[in-house]
């Protein structure tokens, strides 16, 4: 079986990284048919923080191809992944394409296999905002609408499938991202200095993202987020997504003291730092997930989230781009007496592959 992963941004190369290790781990069993996996990056994501070191450090082989597309308008990036990807795919061949999660590189997969009747899995499928103003809900919907296989992180994910009448090929896997942490967690205990370097103590500072469009292309909501940054009056460490740094140039936001402003960090560096906050401030999905399975209280700027769960739970609070109510979920958070078990564990990837496999029986 030939199966070609189409990959383009920073939390999909994490995901990626346990299906790949799962289809290793597969090709050494005695007995089984063969899986040739070709890896494609579309460049969405393309320096070296944003990109490079998440290969070498998850241990994810080099991509087959790399179309080094880089950053542009949605629909211009997403119309020349289209046309590149169509090229491979006629010329590979294979019999399935993976795509993950909501980036306009998903998006184009999922297109370009669609119209040439290659099937497709989609990792992440289900997942809904309900807020069609974000772009990676168009994303996610019409990828799931395309795919043949949807492997899901939860139950709602299911429901949410369900509720738009797609219920064929449709299966619970939890979520790969789980096994991607732990792999990352044991890594970072011995391979990360980052505390160190920062002078930071476990407890002792905020850690922050922002990089969704939402925040960063309205002026108000950025500056919202930056001030609350300002207001909480403690160390605040905020390694800028290269769209945010663009904004606050371009905008001349001044960072107040207590904001360490930095370059994206490598996984192993972002994972040391989560551990060890005293909170999680992001508007990242991945990272809401992340700061749950490490008992972190996370904060999200955003007006709604994909992963409701974690909110239900009471270990994530959405605040929305809201100075006050950001700095208020800071300070009168409490952590719940309960933190029950959510999205799966370190064999989702192992499920998402044998979910692909028996799907060829």
């Amino acid at each position: 079986m030939k199966i070609t992963t189409i990959i383009g941004a920073r939390p999909q190369f994490i995901k990626a990284a346990m299906i790949s290790h799962a289809i290793a781990a597969h090709n050494q069993l005695v007995g089984y048919a063969q899986i040739e996996e070709i890896i494609l990056h579309t460049g969405q994501h393309y320096d070296d923080h944003m990109s490079a070191i998440f290969f070498r450090e998850l241990d994810i082989p080099e991509p087959k191809y790399n179309l080094g597309i880089g950053s542009a308008s949605h629909g211009r990036q997403t119309g020349q992944m289209l046309m590149a990807i169509e090229e491979v795919l006629l010329k590979e061949r294979p019999d399935w394409v993976l795509i993950y999660g909501d980036t306009n590189s998903t998006l184009a997969g999922a297109l370009a296999a669609s119209k040439l009747h290659i099937r497709i899995a989609h990792v992440e499928a289900g997942l809904r905002s309900f807020n069609r103003l974000m772009p990676e809900e168009i994303n996610r919907v019409v990828s799931d609408q395309l795919s043949h296989l949807l492997l899901c992180p939860s139950q709602v994910a299911i429901d949410n499938l369900a509720a738009e009448g797609i219920t064929k090929g449709v299966s619970i896997t939890g979520d790969v991202m789980a096994g991607a942490l732990q792999f990352a967690a044991t890594r970072a205990s011995v391979h990360s200095d980052i505390l160190a370097s920062l002078g930071l103590r476990p407890q002792g500072y905020i850690f922050a993202t922002v990089h969704r469009a939402e925040n960063t292309d309205n002026s108000q909501r950025l500056e919202n987020i930056v001030s609350a940054f300002a207001s909480l009056n403690e160390p605040v460490i905020f390694p800028v997504h290269p769209r945010t740094r663009k904004f606050l140039k371009e905008r001349g936001y001044k960072l107040s003291e207590n904001v360490t402003l930095m370059d994206p960090v490598s996984y192993f560096d972002s994972v040391a730092l989560e551990t060890s906050a005293r909170f999680l401030l992001t508007d990242s999905g991945g990272m809401q997930k992340e700061a749950y399975w490490l008992k972190v209280p996370c904060i999200t700027m955003r007006d709604e989230t994909e992963w409701v769960e974690t909110v239900e739970s009471g270990w994530n609070v959405l605040a929305g781009a809201d100075h006050d109510r950001i700095v208020n979920a800071v300070r009168t958070f409490t952590a719940p007496m309960e933190h029950l078990p959510l999205y799966g564990d370190s064999e989702s990837a192992a499920r998402c592959l044998h979910a692909l496999l028996e799907s060829c029986e």
